[in-house]
């Protein structure tokens, strides 16, 4: 066990306890069957040590890259539906779970914005996105794609998109980002290109106020600045890209 964990414990510290627990929850099976008489899971703790000070760091780009990583992924030979997930993921800072699971029942077209429910969210809470210009686009051409199906983006089969086929497409096309990554590009670019407040880039990432006192002021979503935010940002992408690549439905 030592030997299995010992390499991942800090490096990869989400994965390595998730495979303790795993592995916790075989032997106590292995117990209750009589297979063995003891679970050494609970003693490894002390020579693994502490994660509690251990810091992920997601692998993003400079957020002046996320446009060649959009035209890479536009250009590559991945399924229409994809593309246009990942490009959907990058100009909405969302999480990839938040997308790939993404229903019709969530767009409103009209007043450009995507509700998503508490339930799929990783603070059980709503959120509310702001739609540009460009993600409308997206929807449009996705509708076309998905053949009246409730979610928006499919994969080739009809089925919803696996949680690693994003990251599988970006490392085959040796982009050295993971999908969540675009959520730091996102947010380093608002830092150092634009003025707009803190407080507004975090409402965009749905992150929760941690100051108790300042959040019992947070109580407005900031949503209409953060709509102008997110057509900054799309803005900024699509100079980038030249915005004139059309979608292919």
């Amino acid at each position: 066990m030592l030997a299995i964990l010992t390499p991942i414990w800090h490096a990869q510290a989400p994965t390595a306890k998730a495979l303790r627990q795993r592995i916790a929850a075989l032997l106590e099976w292995s117990i209750a069957m009589d297979y063995r008489t003891d679970n050494p899971c609970g003693r490894i703790g002390p020579v693994l040590g502490s994660q509690r000070n251990t810091v992920q760091h997601r692998r993003s780009l400079p957020h002046r890259d996320v446009a060649a990583a959009i035209a890479a992924v536009r250009s590559s030979k991945a399924t229409q539906a994809v593309k246009l997930a990942f490009e959907f993921l990058v100009l909405t800072a969302a999480r990839s779970g938040e997308v790939r699971l993404a229903t019709w029942d969530e767009m409103d077209a009209a007043g450009r914005v995507w509700t998503i429910p508490a339930a799929r969210m990783k603070m059980n809470r709503e959120h509310r996105v702001p739609l540009s210009g460009r993600a409308l686009e997206i929807l449009d051409a996705a509708r076309s794609l998905a053949d009246g199906h409730r979610l928006v983006f499919l994969n080739g089969l009809g089925n919803r998109i696996k949680d690693t086929f994003l990251s599988e497409l970006l490392r085959n096309l040796d982009i050295a980002a993971v999908p969540h990554g675009f959520r730091s590009s996102f947010r380093d670019w608002a830092a150092e290109e634009t003025d707009h407040p803190r407080e507004v880039v975090e409402a965009a990432l749905a992150h929760v106020v941690r100051n108790p006192v300042e959040a019992a002021y947070a109580r407005s979503d900031l949503f209409e600045r953060r709509r102008v935010l997110m057509d900054d940002w799309s803005a900024y992408l699509g100079a980038e890209t030249g915005r004139a690549v059309p979608l292919r439905t």
